[in-house]
């Protein structure tokens, strides 16, 4: 019988931020497949766990991941750890998953530390909807695309960043959202420094011109009041012609009826109006 992969949540800063399930597996499985081998000793170390470790990371994830399920399939359980958190979220732990529910293997996790849920629950910003971005794109393109979508969106952001880009992805998120849109940035969880900075993005932006960065951090971002998007919508489609109107609606895969149902919302007027408009503009043309 094929073995378990085991998703194992680990502390983000504290030692002690770790549940007595993740211990009793990274004890009691074949093989722990690790972020960075180095670091994630140290963790075994301070728990005195002798499970041999092999290292999983973006870069060898195609080979070592292949490695990985072979060792499955011959029935060796394996814990996936990433170097800080739970594995799978901005790392290469999914792509594993994905093999392994290909090969019929099983799969389940083991919850603990997250730091984007660590760092919202800090942040003084709303919790109730909220959009996890992880780390924006490198590619500039991607990155200008991303950047486009976030600044009409309406939940609260959640993102990662290295300290060598904060300055840079601070200023990118400035000249997309505004320079008032409230921030918090936090740093260094659940270690000594913690460290949760509430302000805007301008204010961010200065004051990290001021003074390097340290630590990873974590950036909640208040998503664009509902009340201001509908404005700069119903801005929009006044400038529009019922026949552009539609096509909005259309184009995402609307009916017909659907598209008019939604045109005669956002206008404030009647279906029947919207109906008769549209359909002597079909017929003109």
């Amino acid at each position: 019988m094929p073995g378990t992969l085991y998703l194992c949540a680990t502390p983000i800063g504290n030692l002690e931020d770790i549940t007595l399930r993740v211990l009793r597996v990274l004890k009691e499985v074949d093989l722990i497949a690790a972020e960075d081998t180095r670091h994630t000793q140290k963790l075994l170390n301070y728990y005195d766990i002798q499970t041999p470790s092999t290292s999983y990371y973006e870069h060898n994830k195609e080979s070592k991941g292949k490695w990985l399920v072979e060792q499955l399939l011959e029935g060796k359980n394996i814990a996936l750890v990433t170097d800080a958190g739970t594995p799978g979220i901005s790392d290469p732990g999914e792509d594993l998953v994905r093999l392994c529910y290909q090969e019929k293997i099983s799969v389940t996790a083991l919850p603990g530390a997250v730091a984007g849920i660590t760092g919202l629950i800090l942040s003084a910003i709303s919790t109730s909807r909220f959009a996890f971005e992880g780390f924006l794109p490198m590619d500039p393109k991607k990155r200008k695309s991303i950047l486009s979508l976030l600044e009409k969106e309406t939940r609260t952001l959640v993102l990662y960043e290295a300290p060598h880009r904060l300055l840079q992805t601070l200023q990118e998120l400035m000249a997309a959202l505004g320079e008032t849109r409230k921030i918090a940035i936090v740093r260094e969880l659940t270690k000594k420094y913690e460290e949760v900075f509430i302000t805007t993005l301008s204010e961010a932006v200065d004051h990290y011109q001021a003074r390097d960065p340290r630590g990873e951090y974590v950036l909640i971002i208040e998503g664009k009041p509902v009340a201001e998007l509908q404005e700069e919508e119903q801005q929009k489609w006044e400038t529009w012609s019922i026949h552009e109107h539609m096509n909005f609606y259309l184009d995402q895969g609307f009916s017909v009826k659907d598209g008019m149902k939604k045109v005669a919302k956002d206008r404030g007027t009647s279906k029947r109006e919207v109906y008769a408009l549209w359909h002597n503009l079909e017929k003109k043309e």
